[in-house]
């Protein structure tokens, strides 16, 4: 057998291999989250409040009142140190954002990303997953707290923990925006293209300016990016 025959036998395989791959990661990210809703890839919400007098403690053990977090908007998501696979597109999606965001980042605006699984991820995880991810910057804070806090902190978005049969966590595939007020602005699912949250973040940031300075209408909730 040449070598020509080798190579031409070959491609169906590997073009076969890759589409297997491609459709099992696509099973696994779609199918294990049914918080997730699969209508839009952002959509505007009727404002639930999602700041409340809570106390969490970040990746340094320090505790973090989410009222003090009101005054810049807040890109949330929710996520857990031991996920398999999901929970990594997410915090890759938000560091992506963060570089685009640059400098604004911690100054202008804030990341929070909180733990679903308060039962193992103490600070010591969180610490070590952000760094690991390349995401222990400034302006972007890794939450825990009591299981019956995350609960509190989630239904603020309309999410509930649950937990498969063994044991595993359903995963929460979304951003939320929200704003300067501590009202939720949009809720992106996991696969928005960075740019357009990016944008929405600054059209947030010029908002919450302009409304302290005295010049600033009600925002509207058409995605200025779309």
């Amino acid at each position: 057998m040449n070598s020509t025959s080798v190579k031409d036998t070959g491609k169906p395989c590997i073009v076969a291999t890759i589409m297997a791959f491609a459709s099992l990661v696509f099973l696994l990210v779609a199918g294990c989250n049914r918080n997730s809703s699969s209508a839009t890839t952002a959509s505007s919400a009727d404002e639930p409040y999602c700041l409340p007098s809570l106390t969490l403690t970040n990746k340094f053990g320090t505790p973090v009142n989410l009222v003090s977090l009101k005054g810049k908007p807040l890109l949330f998501d929710f996520f857990y140190t031991s996920c398999p696979g999901p929970c990594l597109v997410l915090t890759a999606r938000m560091r992506k954002i963060a570089e685009q965001m640059g400098p604004a980042l911690g100054s202008q605006v804030t990341f929070v990303s909180v733990t679903v699984d308060p039962e193992h991820d103490h600070p010591a995880q969180l610490l070590s997953y952000a760094k690991e991810q390349n995401a222990d910057r400034k302006g972007w804070m890794f939450l825990t707290g009591t299981p019956a806090q995350i609960d509190a902190l989630m239904s603020r978005f309309r999410l509930r923990r649950q937990r498969e049969a063994d044991g595993s966590i359903d995963h929460v595939l979304e951003f939320f925006l929200v704003g300067s007020n501590g009202h939720l602005l949009y809720q992106y699912l996991y696969n928005t293209s960075p740019e357009r949250i990016t944008g929405d973040l600054a059209a947030a940031e010029h908002h919450a300016v302009a409304s302290a300075t005295g010049y600033g209408g009600q925002m509207s909730h058409e995605n200025p990016s779309a």
